[in-house]
């Protein structure tokens, strides 16, 4: 298709330069006769159309050139799967693919940590006086899926400064946790607004699918999910957050993400410095394994907010405290906090006091935007 599309301009300026060419010539000849018979004659049109039929000669070589190449054998653009096929070939001995330069690394990276890479956010909304972000980053498992990153004010505002990060979990399937309580950066912004915390961007990956209830799955298997070095990579990379590690990370979840806050807490305060758990419902004995099986010299620190009038939910959090308590390893050496002194006439004006109480504990735990 390539060759027939260059043919046609070509004949185009064949013939535009045929005629040109031939007007110049013969305006040459009157300009010749009037200079004999010494009559007033401009040089003007002789020089235009000449000028005119060179740079169609030059346009008719560009293209025959063209021509000529296009025709040649090996110079056909591949479809996507030709290429495809041409990639999967086994080449010659001696060949290889040449290796991506090496990605520069951090001063503050953990050992196995990936390699910083950029990802591309896109700003799909500005609630809460902020701005929200959205790429796709791989799961734990490698498949992609949907990271959410909310940024404060203040991160507009102040271009020096790193802020501390909240990973905010989802407990339901394929979906962000922003998705399914949309008011919660409202609770982090009242809180800064209040003077009770300090500014945090708020990360929301989307809660794994294949399972109905994905924090049952995360408490029975914390470890598959809470180290996940491709989510911190790919937000430190793209933002200014203080170094992923205890000092600047924390983790929360609002009633059915609570479980998934709770297990990455607990499994791996050696990557969040403290967890909050807002309005769950916990599995005791899972949650407690997980916290014994936790890395060496770490000790969890993890807040458990209900509303209170909130029963079953209060119960539930007294249960899990005393459960880790009593358990073994280091799940006994978790400092376990409730609260329940929220108490307000809607559900929502609950939800929101509450996100602003967890908050304002992770700004206690975590380090400051420095």
């Amino acid at each position: 298709m390539f060759r027939p599309l260059l043919l046609v301009p070509l004949l185009c300026a064949a013939l535009a330069g045929g005629w040109l060419a031939r007007t110049a010539v013969l305006r040459w000849r009157d300009l010749r006769s009037a200079q004999t018979y010494e009559l007033a004659a401009e040089l003007r049109p002789v020089l235009l159309r000449a000028g005119g039929a060179a740079v169609c000669g030059m346009c008719v070589t560009a293209f025959t050139v063209a021509l000529a190449v296009s025709g040649q054998p090996g110079t056909t653009p591949l479809t996507a799967a030709e290429a495809a096929r041409a990639a999967a070939a086994p080449r010659p001995a001696g060949s290889a693919v040449p290796a991506a330069p090496p990605m520069p690394t951090r001063a503050d990276q953990a050992p196995g940590e990936l390699p910083p890479v950029v990802t591309q956010f896109e700003i799909i909304g500005r609630p809460a006086e902020g701005e929200l972000l959205q790429a796709a980053v791989a799961a734990p498992d490698g498949h992609p899926r949907t990271v959410r990153v909310w940024l404060p004010a203040q991160y507009r505002e102040h271009p020096g400064i790193r802020f501390p990060v909240i990973v905010l979990h989802s407990g339901t399937a394929g979906k962000t946790a922003d998705a399914e309580l949309p008011d919660l950066f409202d609770g982090v912004t009242s809180a800064v607004k209040l003077g009770k915390a300090h500014p945090f961007v708020v990360v929301a990956p989307e809660a794994p699918s294949g399972t109905g209830h994905p924090c049952e799955l995360l408490a029975a298997a914390p470890q598959a999910v809470a180290d996940d070095s491709a989510l911190r990579t790919a937000v430190g990379g793209a933002f200014r957050t203080l170094p992923a590690g205890p000092a600047g990370w924390g983790v929360l979840g609002v009633e059915n993400g609570a479980p998934c806050a709770a297990a990455a807490g607990l499994a791996r305060p050696d990557l969040y410095g403290a967890a909050v758990a807002v309005s769950g419902r916990y599995d005791a004995p899972a949650l407690t394994a997980a916290g014994a099986e936790a890395p060496e010299n770490t000790s969890a620190r993890l807040l458990l907010a209900a509303a209170k009038g909130d029963g079953s939910g209060l119960a539930s959090a007294r249960a899990l405290q005393s459960a880790l308590q009593a358990g073994r390893g280091r799940a006994a050496k978790a400092t376990v906090r409730i609260s329940e002194v929220v108490q307000d006439y809607t559900p929502e004006r609950e939800r929101l006091r509450l996100v602003r109480v967890a908050v304002q504990y992770l700004a206690e735990t975590l380090a400051k935007p420095s």
